[in-house]
This record gives C-alpha cells, structure tokens and sequence, in this order.
C-alpha cells in the first residue's frame, strides 16, 4: 500500500517514509548470516571504533585529526575544533553512554569558538554545527530519561548558536550566497579577516547549508539562521538551467553566474541534492519535495545512465564532460532508495561494488572502464553509507536476503586487513600500490563506524529509536519531529515551483508491493546483470588468432624487426605454403592480443633540473605536479629560480623567513596541513614557486606512482605560483645541493621540455578498412586492407645544448590484401599518412 503524503507539513506521513526505509524489522534471514555471526560483526565494529578513537585520545588530542602513520596530531588550519565534538554522536549510537558524556564534557570546558582561524564555512557546518546539534539533541534525550546527564544545561546548544552566529557574516552577500570562508573573530569584510575575497563557491558548499540552520533557528527561536540558508537555497534554484533544469558546480557568489557549468550528482553537487529531499522530511515543507522531484527527473534523463552517472555540460545535456566518475557519487544510491526508484539504485550500487572488489576500496575517481583515474582512498564512508543498509533494510524486509550485509562485512574485513594500523586507520594513497597515507579524516570516525554498526545491529539493540530521526550528510541526528514540535519561524516561507509531470513516488512512501510485486528475487537478478561488470572473477576466453598477408620487400627487414618487437611474427609464405610464387610476401600473425590499454590517471611528469655550477643541468629530479596553481605545460621555458628553505619547513605556520624566500622558489616539507595552504602561505611573503618534500622517509619516484597534488576542497584560483612535488629520495638530493653550495639554481618544468632532452625516433602504423567503391577501377569489390608503416622525422640535439641537426628519414611500404587473398601494391592515390607529430614524447 502506498501512503499519500500531505502538505500542509503539519500531520505528514514522513515517519512512515523513514519506518519503511530504516525499519529495523526482523526478517526471515537466509541461513548464510546468522544473529550469532551478525553480533560477532557489531563486536569486532565496536573494537575498530575503540582502536580509531582510542588513538586520536591517546596520541592526538586535543589536535583536530589524528595522523595515524607517526603517530600524533594533525592541525587543521580549514578547521577549529578537536575530532571529540562530531563524533560523540557516534558513541551514542554505539552504546557507549559513557564515552558519549565524557565526550561532551570535555567539549564544554575545552572548546572555544572565538578562534582567529579562517575556516570552510561548507565544513564548519556539517561537521561541527551538525555535530554540536546532534550531539545536544542526544544529551537532552539522556536528561530527560533521568538516567544520567543530569548536569547538562543546553551547553551545546548554545555553543551551536554562537558558532551559527560567527558563520552568519559569511552569507553578507548581495546574492544570499554565502562566501566559501570566513573568520571565526572578524567575519568577511574586516580587515584582519584574511578571507573575503573569494567570489566562487560550489553548489554542494552554498545548498548544504538547510538542515543544520533550520535545526539551529527550531531549536533556539532564532529565524535568522533558517532565513539565511532558505535564500542560498532559492537562489540556487533559481539558476538551474530552465531547460534541463540541471545546476552547475560551481558559482559566483557576487552576480550569481556560473562559473562551472558541468553537472552531475558527485563531488561539488552531491549533498545540494540529499538536502533538497531530507529538508522536506526534516520540515515538512513541499517546496524542497517539488524541487527535488524536478531535479531528480533531470538527473535521470541526463545524468544516469545505469549503472554509470556522468557529468553533462548543464546547458547541453546530451554530451559528457568527461569518462570518469569521482567516489562521492557513491551515496546517491542511497537517497534514490529513500525516493523509492530501487532499480537504479541497485545497478549503480552493484557497479561501485565491483570496483570496490577489483581495487579492495573505491578510488577517487575511476573511469567509465572501471579502471582507476585517481588512485587516492581517505577512507570514505559513503559507499557504505545510508546506501548499503537502506538497501539492506528494504530488501531484507520483502526477501530475507543477506547480501547487504555480506557487502559490509566485506568493507568491515577491507579496512582491518589495508587501512589498519598500530596507531588507527591510515588512508591510501593510491589503491594500485596499497601505500598508506598518514591521515585519519574525522568523517571516517564520524560516519563509518556508526552506519556499520548499524547495519548489524537490531532495533532492540540501540539505546534510541532510530526511526524518530533523519541523518545529515555528516551522519550526525536530528529529530523529524521539528516540523511539528518546533513550528517554521515567521517569514520561513519560499514558493512552491510548478509541478511537472509526477510518477509514482513523487508523493508517496515506498511499498514492498510495489517495488517487490510478487517478485522476491526482483535485486539479485539486477545484480546479476553486473556481476562480472569490472571483469573480476570472469573466466578468460582468448579470440582465436587472426592472419593477415602483406608484401614486405628483402631488403626491408627493418620494419620487420620492428613489428617483431611490438609482438608481431611475421613468416615467409614461402616457408609454409607450397611454390615460390610469393617470394618476398609475409604472413603476419597476431601472437599477442590487441586490447585497450588501462586509462590510468592523467599525471604529466613534471623534473625539478639543478642548472647551476657544477650540476649545469645534468641533475634531473623526477616530480609530481599539481592539480591547481601555474600550469607548467603551457609555460614554454619552464620556471627558474634560486631556491631557499621556508621556515618552519612544514610552512603551516606564520612565515619566518618571508624576506629571504621573496623572489626565490621555496622548499616545503609534506605533512602537518593541506598543500594549498601552504602554497597560500609562501605565496603571500613573494616566492615565485614552490618544490613540495615528501615527509615519508625513503619513498622515491622508481617504486612509487606520481600524483597530483590537489587543493582543500575549496577553490584554488587564487593560488597562481607553479608547484611540484619530490619523493624522498629526490627531495634529498635536492637539500644536500643546498646544503653544500649554499646557491643552487633550478628550473621547474614537464620532463619532455628538460634541458638536453633527446627526442626519440617514433614510427606510426595505420590500418585502413577502405569501403566498397573505394578501389581502384578494375578491383575486385569487398573490403580492403591498406597498411602503411612510415618513420618520423627525427630530431637529434648535440651535448651542451650547442646546436641542433636534424635529419628525416621515410620509408613507406604499402600493400593492399584483396578478399581473395591476392597481394597488389597500392595505387598512386592510395592513402599516405604523414606523422606530423614531433613532439619529444611519441611512440610507436
């Protein structure tokens, strides 16, 4: 049966929204997961919690991350407030009523807000708003139990309320948009602020801004808040696109114009569109439905094309931006269940599955061939999510299947036996390789333990009625009854948009009848569709081998060679058929299979070359680039500059040595904050680049993959100087050159561009199927194969850099093969194919 949901946001059958998707009803389990087996999986979630947790108490606090490889803390300039503040609700939900009081005690005597910090106003909200509210909600229920608590005097409400006051300055806008920082203490426009004068912010940063706010205006009788984040909100609605009805990434806050206009539902998107849906069920306000209902019908008819969702250009939807897809999409499955659109959420989850299972986690971004772009894993929850247990939760009720829990199990066995370490869990940096990166982000805290446990767990089990609440995008509680208990404060109305065409969730709560008709076995067979989707655990067939003939003439055994050495046999007919008619014509014989290669991620190398005495250029360091900052490709002489260490190393700190780096390319060592604080940082005293030093002893470019740095999530734009990065062992060269010489001049360039650089001898080959009525007069009709092989023109510099000869060397042997086998040498206006490629990089 389907329940029509009313709109007056008074008596809404929201909770039975919330009861069907979440309902932790006991269903008929299979006999492969048994309570017992599911109560020793909660257990060994409650270990890993305590291992995490235990270490960020032990070794980092009151620092606001823990840095799990070395073992000590990690200060966040983005943000302010110790890990403890937004995971205490995590503790509650875990059973641990204890940990959960100390927790918010020490969030009371230790945590101030009048920080002069410039901080994400983005991540300030969900994680530290969203985590002061849930954390409040929590401890007021406990209150009022009588059962502990007795002490807590809305404490954290009015921490919550002071630091909703220190972000309001942000949303000081002629747009409504908020400003992507602000200044704890000075807000925006002051002068000591150091903020202000950003004009972009991303979709996701400016619309996820709802819950908390409205929470925080319900809870303490102050619209403003609400007021606030309801215009960000119209005005993001009110810059879709009018004919797709899609929205951008990214937008300038000033004159409301976007800046990126690519559109899909992960990274700078995402939680603007989780919003939408749970601000109705949170508010009860139809607007947010209606809004979510017309984006989400442009999503699936632009966006989604299953199991894949792309990134459309929002004003030509019909055409891809790109081949790869990042990993914050994961939790889309998710809020498709809570719509109630089960197919679709089941193939795009099966998919990330997959790639899960290939690579052990989901990388950063993988392309449209499942094959890693960017191999980097934080630790990211949001495959396992609300994706996997709502998933779980509405399929286990209709069938009894435990194949959701099975898929959080395995991440449960994932993390101990990649991610585990002696001081926590440490994120990868690149899954190909299994090398660890020392960082423990809080939402791995905040968000994965309490979705596992939960997974695992039976109603009866919490020490709350899960029901009565809905997530926000960092995991942390609000309660659904705010619609009601809590009216809309005057003036919190917006307009209702006009409806388009409905389907039938549009207004109702999911059904098992409706998305299970008679059919209990309806998700298996969806999944089964994409069980070998990525190729893992599919049997190999190789294609059987193809011949093809061509005239290769005596005395052109160099071409030969080649094709020997690409994999290619080639045996004189002569040999193998009878008569000597075909002297001088080989068979070429396909010994290895031809397949695309692996889409690997997009890094160009980039050297840093010690060009002074007595190193003139013959020390080359391989580098990484960076996602951000001066693109080196397009400069063509490089960057040169002295070099010259920042002080403090790490630079997250005020610059000491600002008038001796001015001018100069500065050396920074990894670690301690992000790199685009860096950057910002030895920008500010004059340097003119910076060469980023792996902190990780011992790690070199021969045995690890380059990346590319990237920024802080927030945009990068003002950050113009050039940027690489040197492994360990590189990174030591360097320093000991310095060291020892005291001046030491460098030039930052793309390997291809170094001084001296040889370019190598290419040769193309092509293969051209001509179409019928393409041959010549007198031909035999059908397909025709022309083969081509030709060298390039080869450059050759002389030693020193003295002086350049060049010399071209071509040499063409073309043959046609007819249906029938018969060999013929091509005719004069046969297709030619000039390489006109000279670039220092190509390859056969």
């Amino acid at each position: 049966m389907i329940g029509t949901l009313k709109e007056d946001g008074c008596v809404r059958w929201t909770t039975l929204l919330i009861t069907s998707l979440l309902g932790w009803v006991k269903c008929q389990e299979s006999q492969s997961m048994t309570p017992e087996e599911k109560t020793v999986i909660r257990d060994q979630i409650i270990e890993m919690f305590d291992h995490a947790y235990g270490s960020y108490m032990k070794y980092a606090y009151p620092a606001d991350e823990l840095m799990p490889l070395s073992c000590r803390g990690r200060v966040r300039v983005d943000l302010f407030v110790p890990v403890y503040v937004y995971v205490c609700v995590c503790e509650q939900v875990l059973n641990k009523l204890d940990e959960f009081e100390d927790a918010v005690r020490k969030t009371v005597t230790d945590v101030r807000l009048d920080n002069d910090v410039v901080v994400s106003v983005f991540e300030t909200n969900i994680r530290v708003l969203g985590g002061l509210l849930g954390a409040h909600v929590m401890a007021d229920l406990l209150r009022q139990r009588g059962e502990r608590m007795q002490w807590y005097r809305d404490e954290l409400l009015h921490m919550a309320k002071e630091l909703g006051h220190r972000l309001l300055p942000a949303f000081n806008t002629t747009s409504g948009l908020p400003y992507p920082k602000v200044n704890l203490r000075y807000g925006v426009l002051n002068p000591l602020s150091r903020t202000g004068t950003e004009s972009d912010t991303c979709t996701a940063c400016a619309g996820t801004m709802i819950l908390e706010f409205a929470a925080l205006s319900r809870l303490s009788g102050e619209s403003v808040f609400e007021a606030n984040a309801r215009k960000a909100l119209d005005v993001l609605w009110d810059r879709r696109q009018r004919g797709s009805d899609l929205v951008g990434t990214v937008i300038n806050i000033h004159n409301e114009e976007w800046v990126r206009r690519d559109s899909g539902v992960g990274a700078g998107i995402d939680s603007y569109y989780e919003y939408l849906m749970k601000a109705y069920i949170l508010l009860g306000d139809n607007v947010f439905l209606e809004r979510f209902n017309i984006h989400y019908s442009a999503i699936m008819k632009y966006i989604s094309q299953p199991p894949l969702l792309l990134n459309v250009h929002m004003h030509n939807p019909t055409v891809s931006v790109r081949s790869w897809m990042d990993s914050l999409l994961a939790f889309f499955p998710g809020l498709q269940v809570l719509r109630g659109d089960l197919k679709p959420a089941i193939e795009t989850h099966e998919m990330l599955y997959q790639v899960t299972k290939q690579h052990k986690f989901l990388p950063e971004a993988f392309t449209t061939e499942f094959r890693v772009h960017w191999g980097q894993h934080l630790l990211r929850p949001e495959l396992i999510n609300e994706t996997t247990p709502l998933l779980y939760y509405i399929h286990s009720i209709a069938t009894g299947d435990p194949y959701y829990l099975r898929v959080g199990q395995s991440i449960v066995e994932k993390l101990n036996a990649y991610a585990r370490v002696p001081c926590g869990f440490a994120a990868v940096q690149d899954v190909r390789t299994g090398t660890h990166e020392d960082r423990m982000d809080s939402f791995f805290l905040a968000e994965m333990f309490k979705y596992l446990y939960l997974l695992f767990s039976e109603k009866g089990e919490l020490p709350i009625d899960i029901d009565d609440y809905i997530f926000t995008t960092e995991a942390h509680l609000l309660p659904v009854s705010l619609s009601t208990t809590k009216p809309p404060c005057q003036g919190n109305n917006t307009t209702v948009p006009v409806s388009q065409e409905e389907d039938l969730f549009t207004h109702s709560c999911p059904s098992m009848e409706t998305l299970f008709p008679n059919n209990p076995s309806f998700a298996k067979t969806i999944r089964d569709g994409y069980k070998y989707l990525t190729g893992v655990g599919r049997a190999f067939h190789p294609l059987p081998v193809r011949e093809i003939e061509l005239p290769l003439h005596d005395n052109g055994m160099e071409p030969v060679e080649f094709l020997k050495s690409m994999g290619i046999s080639l045996t004189p007919l002569n040999e193998v058929m009878a008569g000597g008619e075909h002297k001088g014509v080989y068979r070429v014989k396909l010994v290895a299979e031809v397949s695309q290669a692996p889409e690997e991620e997009e890094v160009v190398p980039h050297v840093v070359q010690l060009i002074s005495p007595p190193f003139l250029g013959r020390t080359v360091l391989t580098a990484g680039p960076a996602k951000f900052g001066m693109d080196l490709t397009k400069q063509e002489h490089g960057v040169k500059g002295s070099i010259v260490k920042a002080s403090p190393y790490t630079a997250c700190g005020p610059i000491d040595n600002a008038v001796e780096l001015k001018g100069h390319i500065a050396l920074a060592l990894r670690g301690d904050c992000m790199f685009a604080v860096k950057a910002r940082r030895l920008q500010e005293t004059g340097a003119i680049g910076v060469i980023f030093i792996d902190h990780r002893e011992g790690s070199n470019s021969e045995e690890t993959p380059l990346f590319q740095m990237v920024g802080d999530g927030d945009s990068t734009e003002d950050i113009t100087l050039p940027l690489v990065f040197l492994f360990s062992r590189e990174g030591a060269v360097l320093t000991a050159a310095l060291e020892e010489h005291h001046n030491v001049d460098v030039l930052l360039l793309p390997k291809e561009r170094q001084l001296g650089h040889e370019k190598p001898m290419g040769m193309n080959i092509k293969l051209r199927l001509a179409e019928e009525g393409e041959l010549d007069e007198g031909e035999e009709r059908g397909p025709t194969l022309e083969f081509v092989l030709e060298k390039e023109e080869v450059l050759f510099k002389e030693e020193e850099l003295r002086g350049q000869l060049q010399s071209q060397q071509q040499q063409q042997f073309c043959t046609r093969v007819t249906e029938n086998d018969r060999t013929e040498p091509c005719s004069a206006g046969a297709s030619q194919t000039q390489n006109s490629d000279s670039g220092p990089d190509t390859n056969p």
